[in-house]
């Protein structure tokens, strides 16, 4: 009998919390995943006692569904997704609805919402964020799609996503993004912004251990400080714990840990679409290829005993001393993290004008403010700014972050000019403060750059004494001739 509300296909981890989610918000739930024994022991363990339905076949768990069937994909990016998209929908009906819960990328959800539509069928991509526990208590869901899907959806999803407190009372971490891939799109650059959080609180840890001298306690303790400040925010709070964590043995289980780093891809992705966008997204794409040059472990090992230069030393400082030496790494870590939003948002801009999403960035930095992993009090500021001016150009021109990013200046460069004295390796840190010298520069030196492709291709320049849109080439050597390469970007 159709007495179900959504049917979701993979019990992984964030499938069975995300059923047992929407099964407390009063949703009545079917499940099927490719190893049926998996239904079986979810039924009889986790989920014993709900209203969660087990299912033995995709017949069978459309069947269960009432009109229109909603089916939920919680299975890994790429073919198969597709593959479970071919095997539902010979059970679904017209109007039906297909929402895919993974990690997509975007130009694969614009490819199935438009191959969908032909089937007069809906899809929906929906970024989930928030890891196992925001999948079981209140996730950040970023649905991009069809606007028929998410009218069927929205109830659902906006009972059992995060909320956030703002100045009307508790919003839902949840809305409608825009069509085609928009919200597997904004999930991605949340990912990205989350791989440059991550890097940025790890350069800061390299430099108070290293160079300050901390304690794994004193920084666990200083990172709890920092988080009852601007810098409040999940992964401030989870780092604070890790540093803290023991051992069996007592010591530091931070240390024992080795230093190479993994990827699943979305980073990456976030940095490819920065570069075929032309925006300068370059904290993740440093945040990226940090991890990248953590994977050269070998090579880093064996270069440490050949390559000359300084090597971190701790500082005896007086405590004065060392409590600006902190507040400058706070600073720091602070007026970096400021412009790798702007950054990400500027890279959300224009990829919405390519593809004509009429991205809302207030209501994207609200969905960000809970149950995601880059959840932090600075997104209620963005969203503000948003309020304030829907269309403006650059986070970094708000009045607010224009000061915030003042009262960190000298800190900021002080941390990075040590940093540079004591061989401290800070990619992030580093390419954050070159970004912004270099945005509020009015004449930066791509006028010889210009120059140079004209001598070399005759790729041709515009003068800053004629219209804009006149393109001239010139003669460099007296040898050449008059004849112009054709226009094009690449």
């Amino acid at each position: 009998m159709a007495t179900c509300d959504l049917g979701l296909i993979g019990l992984a981890v964030m499938g069975q919390n995300l059923v047992l989610n929407m099964n407390d918000n009063g949703y009545k739930i079917s499940v099927f995943n490719r190893t049926v024994s998996k239904v079986d022991a979810f039924i009889e363990n986790e989920a014993k006692g709900t209203e969660v339905v087990g299912t033995h076949s995709i017949e069978e768990l459309c069947a269960s569904l009432k009109k229109p069937r909603r089916v939920m994909l919680l299975v890994k990016a790429g073919k198969p997704v597709d593959d479970f998209m071919e095997l539902v929908i010979p059970f679904l009906e017209e109007g039906d609805i297909i929402i895919d819960g993974g990690n997509s990328h975007f130009p694969d959800s614009i490819r199935r919402a438009a191959y969908m539509e032909e089937k007069k069928m809906h899809f929906l991509g929906c970024g989930v964020s928030g890891g196992e526990e925001g999948a079981r208590y209140g996730p950040s869901m970023m649905p991009g799609g069809s606007m028929v899907a998410w009218e069927a959806c929205k109830p659902i999803f906006q009972a059992v996503c995060a909320k956030a407190e703002t100045s009307t009372g508790k919003e839902p971490c949840c809305d409608y993004v825009g069509e085609g891939g928009a919200g597997h799109y904004v999930k991605m650059v949340h990912n990205g912004i989350e791989y440059g959080d991550m890097q940025l609180i790890c350069e800061a840890y390299f430099i108070l251990k290293n160079v300050v001298g901390m304690t794994h306690q004193e920084m666990s303790d200083l990172f709890l400080e920092w988080n009852k400040g601007e810098l409040d925010s999940y992964l401030i709070e989870i780092s604070a714990q890790i540093l803290a964590f023991k051992d069996e043995d007592g010591e530091p289980l931070l240390e024992k840990i080795m230093d190479t780093a993994g990827q699943k891809g979305t980073g990456k992705w976030t940095v490819i679409s920065s570069l075929e966008t032309g925006i300068p997204v370059t904290l993740i794409g440093e945040a990226v290829f940090a991890r990248c040059l953590s994977a050269l472990k070998g090579e880093r090992e064996l270069a440490a005993g050949i390559l000359e230069g300084p090597t971190p030393t701790k500082l005896d400082l007086d405590p004065a001393a060392k409590a600006a030496m902190v507040e400058g790494v706070r600073l720091a870590l602070y007026a970096s993290k400021i412009v790798s939003y702007a950054q990400g948002f500027m890279l959300m801009k224009e990829e919405g004008k390519a593809q004509g999403w009429d991205l809302n960035f207030g209501a994207v930095a609200l969905m960000w403010r809970g149950g995601c992993i880059i959840r932090s009090r600075f997104l209620g500021n963005i969203k503000e700014a948003y309020d304030k001016k829907a269309d403006l150009e650059n986070l970094l021109l708000d009045d607010f972050f224009k000061t915030e990013i003042a009262k960190c200046q000298s800190g900021w460069r002080k941390t990075l000019s040590l940093c540079v004295e004591q061989g401290v390796p800070c990619p992030a840190f580093s390419t954050a403060l070159s970004f912004y010298d270099g945005y509020r520069t009015a004449r930066l030196p791509a006028n010889l750059l210009q120059a140079q492709r004209d001598y070399f291709g005759a790729h041709t320049y515009e003068r800053i004494d004629r219209p804009k849109g006149e393109w001239v080439h010139t003669n460099w050597t007296g040898t050449g001739g008059t004849t112009a390469s054709s226009s094009y970007n690449a």
